[in-house]
């Protein structure tokens, strides 16, 4: 079976759905943030409308004739080039995954100040876009380069009261020179065969497949090439994760994606016909590497079986997987689980890592469901 056709096959509407349509919440406004019900799942590609989004501050009213790039920094011929320009470059499609770093955030145990995201911040599309690496090779990057900062049009005072900001800032991430360079890492200018919605970006978006969507920086107006570690407000008081060594704690920016698998039906919370046969249908996905197998459990852990997975890898995107579960006959609560494992052998965490603060929520996440 080819995973962009993978259905999950069913008729019933999941929590979250309209007649076979899913309904985005809003999990803030102005700036908006919409999750759409994991539960939509139906196949490879994440269709625009069932797409997350993720806005720091309010989308900004961008002319896409008007619009410039820089390119600047430490590079031996700092440049401009407007869309119609990057979109006669030489350009690639590729499938890619993105997942808000937050995705899962309501599973904490712990009060958290991020936006509390249940199952629905992540998706998986098809973008299209010129490497990121012609243009810094147009600019010729300098020795002692070693970041790459994109920075969006995106700006504004961002973060609750206990965040002391310096004023008004712009959304901004950088990444290491060598990952800048690696050709799957494009400024899309198209989603899904489309041009870019304004919430995913218009008119260019950076796709850095393989690591958590903050990196993606949307709104693309800079590039500017450093020959220093970038400290700004997003890549170190938030995006970043408690790292431990040599028995020092030190805040590192978050970067690739967890292994991690997802189950999208049942839905939390769903009413499961008892002593039936369910097709338990989720995704799973693995950052830079390719996930090898999954598992899942419909007892909470005590015993695994091993799922199928549908279609052909394809790194950098989620892999769709299906399991049927024996649904018990004796009504009441049961909890559901599922886990990855990626073809580095990496398998995906049982407990949470406190280091991980309220970002990479990776570990195994309990999906409760009432057998009836």
């Amino acid at each position: 079976m080819d995973g962009r056709s993978a259905e999950p096959g069913r008729d019933d509407a999941a929590p979250g759905e309209r007649g076979g349509h899913a309904i985005p919440a809003m999990l803030q406004r102005a700036p908006d943030n919409l999750e759409p019900p994991f539960s939509a799942l139906d196949g490879f590609i994440t269709p625009v409308d069932r797409f997350f989004v993720r806005s720091h501050f309010e989308v900004p009213r961008i002319d896409p004739d008007a619009w410039r790039l820089s390119v600047e920094g430490t590079v031996e011929r700092p440049f401009e080039i407007g869309l119609d320009e990057l979109r006669r470059m030489p350009a690639r499609t590729q499938a890619a995954l993105l997942e808000c770093s937050g995705n899962g955030r309501i599973y904490l145990e712990t009060t958290q100040v991020g936006i509390r995201w249940g199952l629905g911040g992540v998706g998986n599309a098809e973008w299209t876009g010129v490497p990121l690496a012609d243009l810094l090779n147009r600019a010729g990057v300098r020795p002692g380069a070693v970041e790459v900062i994109l920075e969006g049009a995106d700006a504004g005072e961002h973060g609750p009261p206990q965040h002391e900001t310096p004023g008004r800032i712009a959304y901004a991430r950088s990444l290491p020179l060598a990952r800048a360079m690696s050709p799957e890492v494009i400024l899309a200018f198209r989603m899904n065969g489309e041009d870019l919605p304004a919430p995913h970006g218009r008119p260019v978006r950076a796709i850095v497949p393989g690591w958590y969507g903050m990196a993606s920086v949307k709104w693309l107006r800079r590039i500017v090439v450093v020959d220093r570690p970038f400290h700004g407000f997003f890549q170190t008081m938030e995006y970043a994760v408690w790292e431990r060594r040599d028995g020092l704690a030190t805040l590192e920016p978050v970067s690739e994606a967890q292994v991690k698998a997802q189950i999208a039906r049942p839905a939390p919370h769903e009413i499961v016909p008892r002593g039936t046969t369910y097709r338990v249908f989720g995704a799973a996905w693995a950052g830079e590497a390719l996930v090898e197998r999954v598992e899942f459990s419909g007892d909470g852990g005590a015993s695994w079986t091993s799922a199928r997975l549908l279609g052909e890898p394809v790194r950098y995107a989620w892999r769709l997987w299906e399991c049927e579960w024996d649904v018990p006959v004796q009504p009441g609560g049961r909890v559901l689980m599922a886990r990855a494992t990626d073809d580095a052998g990496r398998s995906q965490a049982s407990e949470r890592d406190p280091d991980l603060r309220d970002a990479a929520i990776s570990h195994v996440l309990p999906i409760e469901v009432e057998v009836r």
